[in-house]
């Protein structure tokens, strides 16, 4: 099971399936990732990633709602 803290350090980024260059959103806490990722069309939503030190999660997989 996964811990999240929003205060965890994380790389926010997208994957595009036309692109394998991926392309950096943000780098800093996980709660100011999400506010961005939120921000987003659902396109885009569906592409982004939070890495962190030993992880990487999709957005979707963390936010559901």
């Amino acid at each position: 099971m996964r811990t999240v803290s929003s205060t965890a350090s994380v790389r926010l980024y997208h994957l595009d399936d036309s692109d394998p260059v991926a392309q950096t959103l943000f780098y800093g806490p996980l709660a100011e990732a999400i506010v961005i990722a939120r921000q987003q069309s659902e396109d885009v939503q569906a592409g982004l990633w939070f890495a962190t030190d030993n992880d990487v999660v999709p957005f979707l997989d963390i936010d559901a709602d």
